[in-house]
């Protein structure tokens, strides 16, 4: 199962991270994993929440640019070589990674994480099939 991200656009300005999260937070929005990437004038936080449709719709409403990605999330094992095993069947089968991110959870003692692919369909089926543990959005909101 895919797993929705939500993206937001973020101005590099005092105070405009805090007013995101703060909208978040007023509207019971649940963040689960984020990461941010940033320039010197922006900044691009990406996020997994507990409710994706909502969340869109109160960013959007307080001013912010927003938009829903599928991505993959994966349990991978906690140890040496772990990841490099996901990015083998992918680099086996022509899949670029466009970005990861991990993120901490207390469902297992395996590491988890967020990935965008470029052919997001086809890397999940051979990523299911491979035998690995696919997470789907309601494992994640019970972390």
């Amino acid at each position: 199962m895919l797993i929705r991200q939500i993206s937001v656009f973020v101005e590099n300005r005092k105070g405009r991270l805090y007013s995101l999260a703060k909208t978040l937070a007023d509207n019971g929005i649940d963040l689960k994993a984020l990461s941010i990437s940033d320039t010197s004038e922006f900044g691009i936080l990406r996020s997994i929440v507990n409710d994706p449709k909502k969340a869109l719709q109160v960013v959007k409403d307080a001013g912010f640019t927003a938009s829903v990605t599928e991505v993959l999330g994966i349990e991978v094992e906690d140890e040496p070589g772990g990841l490099a095993k996901v990015l083998d069947i992918l680099n086996q089968n022509d899949i670029s990674v466009e970005y990861l991110y991990s993120f901490v959870g207390t469902c297992s003692d395996n590491a988890l994480i967020i990935f965008r692919v470029e052919e997001t369909e086809k890397a999940f089926e051979l990523l299911k099939n491979s035998g690995l543990k696919i997470l789907t959005e309601e494992m994640i909101y019970n972390i």
